[in-house]
Protein backbone atom coordinates (compact mmCIF):
# COMPACT_ATOMS: atom_id res chain seq x y z
CA UNK A 1 0.00 0.00 0.00
CA UNK A 2 1.65 3.27 -1.06
CA UNK A 3 -0.56 5.86 0.09
CA UNK A 4 0.11 7.96 3.30
CA UNK A 5 3.48 6.83 3.39
CA UNK A 6 4.57 5.06 0.70
CA UNK A 7 8.39 4.24 1.63
CA UNK A 8 7.04 2.45 5.01
CA UNK A 9 4.25 0.94 3.36
CA UNK A 10 6.42 -0.22 0.97
CA UNK A 11 8.81 -1.89 3.36
CA UNK A 12 6.02 -3.32 5.24
CA UNK A 13 4.67 -5.45 2.34
CA UNK A 14 8.39 -6.22 1.49
CA UNK A 15 8.56 -7.95 4.77
CA UNK A 16 5.30 -9.11 4.94
CA UNK A 17 5.80 -10.48 1.38
CA UNK A 18 9.30 -12.60 2.14
CA UNK A 19 8.14 -14.24 4.89
CA UNK A 20 4.83 -15.43 2.92
CA UNK A 21 6.97 -16.36 -0.19
CA UNK A 22 9.51 -18.10 2.13
CA UNK A 23 7.17 -20.02 4.44
CA UNK A 24 5.40 -21.10 0.93
CA UNK A 25 8.70 -22.43 -0.43
CA UNK A 26 9.63 -23.86 2.56
CA UNK A 27 6.54 -26.32 2.24
CA UNK A 28 6.32 -27.05 -1.50
CA UNK A 29 10.35 -28.10 -1.13
CA UNK A 30 9.87 -30.22 1.57
CA UNK A 31 6.57 -31.40 1.64
CA UNK A 32 6.11 -31.93 -1.84
CA UNK A 33 6.65 -34.19 -5.03
CA UNK A 34 7.95 -32.60 -8.18
CA UNK A 35 4.45 -33.49 -9.87
CA UNK A 36 2.86 -31.85 -7.41
CA UNK A 37 5.53 -28.67 -7.23
CA UNK A 38 4.70 -28.03 -10.60
CA UNK A 39 0.98 -28.10 -10.45
CA UNK A 40 1.59 -25.49 -7.46
CA UNK A 41 3.96 -23.15 -9.23
CA UNK A 42 1.13 -23.59 -12.17
CA UNK A 43 -2.04 -22.34 -9.82
CA UNK A 44 -3.69 -19.77 -10.96
CA UNK A 45 -5.60 -16.81 -9.53
CA UNK A 46 -8.77 -15.97 -11.07
CA UNK A 47 -9.95 -12.06 -9.07
CA UNK A 48 -13.57 -11.78 -9.11
CA UNK A 49 -14.48 -7.60 -9.55
CA UNK A 50 -18.01 -7.96 -9.22
CA UNK A 51 -17.85 -6.21 -5.39
CA UNK A 52 -16.28 -3.44 -7.07
CA UNK A 53 -18.95 -2.85 -9.18
CA UNK A 54 -21.31 -3.52 -6.31
CA UNK A 55 -19.71 -0.36 -4.71
CA UNK A 56 -20.27 1.40 -7.76
CA UNK A 57 -23.90 0.81 -7.99
CA UNK A 58 -24.43 2.32 -4.65
CA UNK A 59 -24.93 5.49 -6.16
CA UNK A 60 -24.44 4.99 -10.06
CA UNK A 61 -21.88 7.63 -10.75
CA UNK A 62 -19.30 5.85 -12.00
CA UNK A 63 -17.44 5.35 -8.88
CA UNK A 64 -15.12 3.33 -8.32
CA UNK A 65 -13.96 3.02 -12.11
CA UNK A 66 -14.48 -1.22 -12.47
CA UNK A 67 -11.95 -0.65 -16.17
CA UNK A 68 -9.40 1.05 -13.47
CA UNK A 69 -9.55 -1.89 -11.01
CA UNK A 70 -9.45 -4.46 -13.24
CA UNK A 71 -6.32 -2.68 -15.04
CA UNK A 72 -4.46 -2.56 -11.66
CA UNK A 73 -6.04 -6.19 -10.93
CA UNK A 74 -4.36 -7.61 -13.42
CA UNK A 75 -1.19 -5.48 -13.19
CA UNK A 76 -0.64 -7.06 -9.66
CA UNK A 77 -0.91 -10.69 -10.96
CA UNK A 78 -3.81 -11.73 -11.35
CA UNK A 79 -4.58 -14.40 -13.98
CA UNK A 80 -7.87 -14.26 -14.67
CA UNK A 81 -10.95 -11.93 -14.29
CA UNK A 82 -13.62 -13.11 -13.40
CA UNK A 83 -17.22 -11.29 -13.64
CA UNK A 84 -21.07 -12.37 -13.02
CA UNK A 85 -23.35 -11.06 -14.90
CA UNK A 86 -26.39 -11.48 -13.03
CA UNK A 87 -29.74 -11.11 -14.11
CA UNK A 88 -30.89 -8.93 -11.72
CA UNK A 89 -27.81 -6.69 -12.72
CA UNK A 90 -27.20 -5.63 -9.37
CA UNK A 91 -23.29 -5.28 -9.66
CA UNK A 92 -21.79 -6.16 -13.30
CA UNK A 93 -23.39 -4.53 -16.30
CA UNK A 94 -23.64 -5.12 -19.66
CA UNK A 95 -21.55 -2.15 -20.65
CA UNK A 96 -19.21 -3.75 -18.04
CA UNK A 97 -18.51 -7.11 -20.01
CA UNK A 98 -17.95 -5.01 -23.16
CA UNK A 99 -15.50 -2.64 -21.14
CA UNK A 100 -13.04 -5.47 -20.40
CA UNK A 101 -13.57 -7.54 -23.02
CA UNK A 102 -11.54 -4.93 -24.75
CA UNK A 103 -8.42 -5.58 -22.61
CA UNK A 104 -8.53 -8.41 -20.44
CA UNK A 105 -6.52 -11.46 -21.23
CA UNK A 106 -8.86 -14.14 -19.82
CA UNK A 107 -11.67 -13.71 -18.91
CA UNK A 108 -14.38 -15.66 -16.79
CA UNK A 109 -18.06 -14.92 -17.49
CA UNK A 110 -20.33 -16.60 -14.93
CA UNK A 111 -23.70 -16.59 -15.94
CA UNK A 112 -27.05 -18.61 -15.81
CA UNK A 113 -27.80 -21.00 -18.44
CA UNK A 114 -30.73 -18.63 -19.75
CA UNK A 115 -31.20 -17.80 -23.85
CA UNK A 116 -30.41 -14.42 -22.90
CA UNK A 117 -27.04 -14.89 -21.20
CA UNK A 118 -26.32 -17.81 -23.71
CA UNK A 119 -26.77 -14.70 -26.40
CA UNK A 120 -24.49 -12.62 -24.70
CA UNK A 121 -21.97 -14.64 -23.96
CA UNK A 122 -22.13 -15.67 -27.93
CA UNK A 123 -21.64 -12.05 -28.98
CA UNK A 124 -19.08 -11.28 -26.12
CA UNK A 125 -17.18 -14.87 -26.73
CA UNK A 126 -15.11 -14.51 -23.42
CA UNK A 127 -12.39 -16.58 -23.03
CA UNK A 128 -14.35 -19.46 -20.90
CA UNK A 129 -18.02 -19.18 -19.13
CA UNK A 130 -18.49 -20.59 -15.69
CA UNK A 131 -22.56 -21.61 -15.76
CA UNK A 132 -23.88 -21.32 -11.69
CA UNK A 133 -27.16 -21.12 -10.63
CA UNK A 134 -28.63 -18.28 -9.22
CA UNK A 135 -32.11 -16.81 -7.47
CA UNK A 136 -33.40 -13.76 -7.24
CA UNK A 137 -33.27 -13.46 -3.80
CA UNK A 138 -29.72 -14.72 -2.75
CA UNK A 139 -26.94 -12.63 -1.49
CA UNK A 140 -24.72 -14.87 -3.10
CA UNK A 141 -24.48 -18.08 -5.57
CA UNK A 142 -25.70 -20.40 -2.55
CA UNK A 143 -24.58 -23.81 -3.79
CA UNK A 144 -23.85 -25.49 -7.18
CA UNK A 145 -25.43 -26.68 -10.36
CA UNK A 146 -28.11 -29.12 -10.04
CA UNK A 147 -27.02 -31.28 -13.03
CA UNK A 148 -29.04 -34.17 -12.71
CA UNK A 149 -32.84 -32.07 -12.72
CA UNK A 150 -31.05 -30.41 -15.67
CA UNK A 151 -28.83 -32.38 -17.35
CA UNK A 152 -30.62 -31.16 -20.60
CA UNK A 153 -30.90 -27.44 -20.00
CA UNK A 154 -26.97 -27.29 -19.00
CA UNK A 155 -25.72 -29.95 -21.76
CA UNK A 156 -27.65 -27.80 -24.42
CA UNK A 157 -25.87 -24.47 -23.18
CA UNK A 158 -22.84 -26.60 -23.05
CA UNK A 159 -22.57 -27.11 -26.86
CA UNK A 160 -23.97 -24.10 -28.18
CA UNK A 161 -21.05 -22.24 -26.43
CA UNK A 162 -18.40 -24.41 -27.03
CA UNK A 163 -19.44 -24.24 -30.60
CA UNK A 164 -18.33 -20.53 -30.41
CA UNK A 165 -15.20 -21.14 -28.97
CA UNK A 166 -15.51 -20.32 -25.68
CA UNK A 167 -14.54 -22.87 -22.84
CA UNK A 168 -17.42 -23.73 -20.48
CA UNK A 169 -17.10 -24.27 -16.17
CA UNK A 170 -19.94 -25.78 -14.72
CA UNK A 171 -20.20 -24.46 -10.87
CA UNK A 172 -20.87 -27.61 -8.96
CA UNK A 173 -21.01 -28.97 -5.33
CA UNK A 174 -17.98 -31.85 -4.49
CA UNK A 175 -20.08 -34.86 -4.73
CA UNK A 176 -19.13 -37.83 -7.27
CA UNK A 177 -22.33 -38.01 -9.30
CA UNK A 178 -22.62 -34.71 -10.41
CA UNK A 179 -18.67 -34.81 -11.06
CA UNK A 180 -19.77 -37.74 -13.22
CA UNK A 181 -23.00 -35.48 -14.66
CA UNK A 182 -20.36 -32.66 -15.44
CA UNK A 183 -17.90 -35.10 -17.33
CA UNK A 184 -21.07 -36.45 -19.02
CA UNK A 185 -22.64 -33.50 -20.31
CA UNK A 186 -19.28 -32.36 -22.31
CA UNK A 187 -17.97 -29.73 -19.72
CA UNK A 188 -14.23 -28.71 -20.04
CA UNK A 189 -13.89 -27.12 -16.19
CA UNK A 190 -15.78 -28.13 -13.51
CA UNK A 191 -15.38 -25.32 -10.05
CA UNK A 192 -15.53 -27.13 -7.16
CA UNK A 193 -18.13 -24.91 -4.87
CA UNK A 194 -15.86 -24.26 -1.57
CA UNK A 195 -18.58 -22.22 0.07
CA UNK A 196 -19.21 -25.01 3.24
CA UNK A 197 -15.34 -25.44 3.52
CA UNK A 198 -15.27 -21.44 3.99
CA UNK A 199 -17.85 -21.14 6.43
CA UNK A 200 -16.41 -24.21 8.95
CA UNK A 201 -14.03 -22.82 11.49
CA UNK A 202 -10.37 -23.03 10.31
CA UNK A 203 -9.17 -26.43 11.32
CA UNK A 204 -12.28 -27.59 12.83
CA UNK A 205 -13.84 -31.62 12.34
CA UNK A 206 -16.44 -29.45 10.55
CA UNK A 207 -13.62 -28.01 7.80
CA UNK A 208 -11.49 -31.78 7.69
CA UNK A 209 -15.03 -33.15 6.28
CA UNK A 210 -15.46 -30.52 3.38
CA UNK A 211 -11.88 -30.55 3.17
CA UNK A 212 -11.73 -34.03 2.19
CA UNK A 213 -14.91 -34.28 -0.09
CA UNK A 214 -13.24 -31.57 -2.55
CA UNK A 215 -9.87 -33.82 -2.18
CA UNK A 216 -12.30 -36.60 -3.28
CA UNK A 217 -14.19 -34.72 -6.04
CA UNK A 218 -10.79 -33.06 -7.32
CA UNK A 219 -9.46 -36.60 -8.18
CA UNK A 220 -12.60 -38.06 -9.84
CA UNK A 221 -13.49 -34.68 -11.86
CA UNK A 222 -8.94 -34.90 -13.25
CA UNK A 223 -9.28 -39.35 -14.20
CA UNK A 224 -12.50 -38.04 -16.11
CA UNK A 225 -10.20 -35.68 -17.77
CA UNK A 226 -11.38 -32.45 -16.41
CA UNK A 227 -10.06 -29.13 -15.27
CA UNK A 228 -10.95 -28.70 -11.73
CA UNK A 229 -10.84 -24.86 -9.99
CA UNK A 230 -12.03 -24.10 -7.06
CA UNK A 231 -13.82 -20.97 -5.44
CA UNK A 232 -16.76 -19.27 -2.84
CA UNK A 233 -15.76 -17.94 -0.02
CA UNK A 234 -11.86 -18.54 -0.10
CA UNK A 235 -9.73 -16.27 2.56
CA UNK A 236 -6.29 -15.57 3.65
CA UNK A 237 -7.04 -17.94 6.15
CA UNK A 238 -8.92 -20.69 4.90
CA UNK A 239 -7.16 -20.66 1.29
CA UNK A 240 -3.56 -22.91 2.52
CA UNK A 241 -5.44 -25.89 2.37
CA UNK A 242 -7.28 -25.85 -0.80
CA UNK A 243 -4.19 -24.34 -2.51
CA UNK A 244 -1.98 -27.06 -1.36
CA UNK A 245 -4.37 -29.42 -3.17
CA UNK A 246 -1.87 -29.95 -6.25
CA UNK A 247 -4.76 -31.02 -8.77
CA UNK A 248 -6.66 -27.93 -8.48
CA UNK A 249 -6.06 -25.63 -11.82
CA UNK A 250 -7.83 -22.16 -10.79
CA UNK A 251 -8.75 -20.87 -7.72
CA UNK A 252 -11.44 -17.78 -8.06
CA UNK A 253 -11.65 -15.63 -5.58
CA UNK A 254 -13.43 -12.00 -4.90
CA UNK A 255 -15.54 -10.62 -1.80
CA UNK A 256 -12.17 -11.67 0.21
CA UNK A 257 -10.19 -9.48 -1.71
CA UNK A 258 -12.24 -6.65 -2.16
CA UNK A 259 -12.45 -6.21 1.57
CA UNK A 260 -8.76 -7.14 2.36
CA UNK A 261 -8.45 -4.09 -0.02
CA UNK A 262 -10.31 -1.77 2.15
CA UNK A 263 -7.23 -2.45 4.37
CA UNK A 264 -4.57 -2.66 2.62
CA UNK A 265 -5.58 -1.59 -1.30
CA UNK A 266 -6.24 -3.98 -4.14
CA UNK A 267 -3.01 -4.52 -5.38
CA UNK A 268 -1.46 -5.79 -2.18
CA UNK A 269 -4.48 -8.13 -1.47
CA UNK A 270 -4.28 -9.31 -4.34
CA UNK A 271 -0.32 -9.92 -4.52
CA UNK A 272 -0.87 -11.62 -0.90
CA UNK A 273 -3.14 -14.11 -1.96
CA UNK A 274 -0.93 -14.69 -4.98
CA UNK A 275 2.00 -15.89 -2.61
CA UNK A 276 -0.47 -17.52 -0.31
CA UNK A 277 -1.73 -19.92 -3.35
Amino acid sequence: MLSHNGGISLVFWGKQAYHIILYGLTTILFTENPKAIIMRLMKKLGVNVDHIATLREQRKEGNPSLVDATKLAIDSGADIITIHLREDRRHIQDADLWDLIKFVPVLNLEMAATEEMIGIAIDAKPTMVCLVPEKREELTTEGGLDLISHRELIGDATKRLQAEGIQVSLFIDAEDEVVDAAKAIGADIIELHTGSYARARVGSPEQDTELARIQTATQRGVVAGLQVNAGHGLRQDNVGRIAGISEVSDLHIGHSLVADALFVGLGDAIRQMKALI
